[in-house]
């Protein structure tokens, strides 16, 4: 009888443990996660300690059994193996997963698009809303002129390394090593062959880029854009003020303007070329690589004006004497009025 009870609670004590062992493994490896409070991504700041960690598994509900996650994680020893960045939580993630991609540090990258940014705050603006890299340290990086003078560009043309990409980051880059990504597509784009083609325009790259930007402004239309590029040149060669009504907007600070009047022409500033001869200072956009090309390969020609068709079609006309130009300003200008636009 006694070696019966013995064998019956052998018994139950071992279905305890297989029961006991059957929660632990589902715990393990069973989905663990809870109820993404902040969104399916994880951040884990730099310098942050494993303490900091799960303070965050638990305040963004990633993480429903913190007792069982605790445990398997100093199994893992992950509290010695804490790696910053953007991490993705799957719905139906386990604990054993989750520690594993936390262990390792295999973080999800940032895909950054950058089209057309017209101010260095507004590259800053994204950067830090976007990676780890904080304003103050953007802003300190772009206003420092020995900072820039590495890349070959001071703190007006540092603009002319961002060329309209997509960019692939860790979540966790310094703000460095960010602009030096940026700043390598650059390098890349700029290859023998572009540069010459820009010497044979009399422009340096970044010349060439600040060119580029207000052909960008100008229009929209590609196939205008050689022709704009080859106003602005005639206008540079021959010495005489490019009067860009775009640069008037980046020096009014007002890119809404849609039609530029009398009072801001008397906008003092370097980027107002009503007012200065010659390319601004720098440029008043990151234009689009067909800009750049339109400006690299502009054709020969006598235009010294143009202005937007009368039709609103978006495409402009040009003119190689100021009598064609009034005449297409004249057309412009009632088609305008006849619209109510002013």
């Amino acid at each position: 009888m006694a070696a019966k009870k013995k064998r019956g609670l052998g018994f139950y004590i071992l279905l305890i443990i297989i029961v006991l062992g059957l929660v632990a493994a589902f715990k393990a490896f069973g989905p663990a996660t809870g109820t993404f409070t902040k969104g399916e991504y994880l951040y884990i700041h730099t310098g942050w300690n494993y303490d900091q960690v799960k303070t965050e598994l638990q305040q963004d509900g990633f993480v429903t059994d913190m007792f069982s996650f605790d445990f398997l994680a100093k199994l893992a020893k992950l509290p010695a193996h804490i790696h910053p960045g953007k991490y993705k939580i799957n719905g139906t993630m386990s604990n054993y997963n989750m520690i594993r991609m936390l262990r390792s540090g295999r973080q999800t990258p940032v895909k950054l698009v950058i089209n057309k940014l017209r101010t260095k705050q507004d590259l800053i603006n994204l950067l830090s809303s976007n990676l780890e890299a904080d304003s103050a340290t953007l802003k300190q990086m772009l206003g420092d002129a020995s900072y820039l003078s590495q890349f070959n560009v001071d703190t007006n043309t540092a603009l002319c390394l961002v060329m309209p990409d997509t960019y692939d980051f860790f979540w966790n880059i310094s703000a460095d090593k960010a602009f030096r990504k940026i700043e390598r597509n650059y390098t890349h784009f700029w290859d023998d062959a572009r540069k010459q083609q820009a010497k044979a325009q009399g422009l340096k790259p970044t010349q060439a880029i600040t060119l580029a930007s207000i052909v960008d402004e100008e229009t929209n239309m590609n196939d205008d854009k050689p022709n704009i590029a080859s106003v602005y040149l005639n206008r540079v060669h021959k010495g005489m003020k490019l009067q860009a009504d775009p640069t008037v907007k980046y020096a009014v600070g007002d890119f809404a303007i849609r039609r530029v009047t009398g009072p801001m022409l008397q906008t003092e500033s370097p980027y107002n070329t009503y007012m200065y001869e010659g390319l601004p200072p720098g440029p008043i956009c990151t234009p689009s690589v067909h800009s750049i090309e339109a400006v690299l390969q502009a054709p020969q020609t006598n235009y010294l004006y143009f202005c937007a068709s009368a039709d609103f079609s978006g495409h402009s006309v040009f003119a190689a004497t100021f009598d064609e130009q009034l005449k297409n300003a004249h057309a412009y200008q009632k088609a305008l009025d006849a619209r109510g636009i002013h």
